[in-house]
């Protein structure tokens, strides 16, 4: 079995940047739930900070793997400044590269494992992956979408922790972050660094890629310790 962990990290368009028929459209629904100005910018700001959520507003700005029996991974960051270098930490290596450029790397490399591990990957990451790559008039080379039931997927398995930790739904009170997964099993969270994945949009316009990839690197570490409690401890 190969296995690969993978993470992204997403930053939002200049709302102000964009045409007036984009900013009308994604305003409209603001403007007929809005009881008054006050109302209006308050959803107005909510609407612009989750621009990156959507990867029609957004782009991936880092994208990470990990190897878990290699024990090695890499992740791909936009830099903004055009000045970072190459940089090894501990075993993840940071490596500036395009959007095109980390995607294409991606597919290539998934092509050799049959196991994929995220968190929260099925609604999140691999539908904004496999837009954006399409954006670019890159073919995914798997099918990380196939089924959301590990039993019925094909081709390969896509191991979507918040759905295995929360057996698809069944646990109540709702979904568990991933700072919350990992407090509950004790495991370092990267968001106790004080950085947040609604952080990266404003990171990403202050030129810090490298703080952004260092993040995601973090958000690595934790999916592959919590993979490990989930085969060890309830995998079927």
């Amino acid at each position: 079995m190969a296995t690969l962990v993978f993470d992204i990290e997403t930053a939002g368009e200049e709302f102000e940047a964009m045409d007036a028929t984009t900013r009308e459209a994604l305003t409209r629904w603001i403007e007929k739930t809005s009881a008054g100005e006050e109302e209006y910018a308050i959803k107005l700001a909510d609407l612009k900070e989750g621009l990156g959520f959507s990867p029609y507003t957004g782009e991936i700005v880092a994208l990470g793997i990990y190897d878990v029996e290699k024990k090695r991974g890499v992740v791909y960051f936009q830099d903004p400044t055009g000045k970072e270098r190459e940089e090894a930490m501990e075993d993840i290596t940071l490596k500036p590269a395009s959007e095109k450029e980390m995607l294409a790397q991606f597919w290539e490399g998934a092509r050799h494992y049959d196991t994929f591990v995220s968190f929260n990957g099925r609604a999140f990451d691999a539908p904004f992956m496999n837009i954006r790559s399409a954006v670019h008039r890159i073919r995914p080379s798997v099918d990380l979408l196939s089924n959301r039931y590990l039993p019925l997927q094909r081709e390969v398995a896509h191991v979507d922790l918040l759905d295995q930790l929360t057996f698809y739904g069944a646990v109540w009170k709702g979904k568990p972050s991933l700072h919350l997964a990992c407090r509950a099993f004790g495991i370092r969270s990267p968001k106790g660094d004080g950085m947040k994945g609604e952080d990266v949009t404003r990171l990403f316009r202050e030129g810090r890629g490298k703080d952004i990839a260092r993040y995601n690197a973090g958000d690595l570490y934790a999916t592959r310790d919590l993979y490990e409690v989930w085969c060890t401890y309830l995998r079927r």
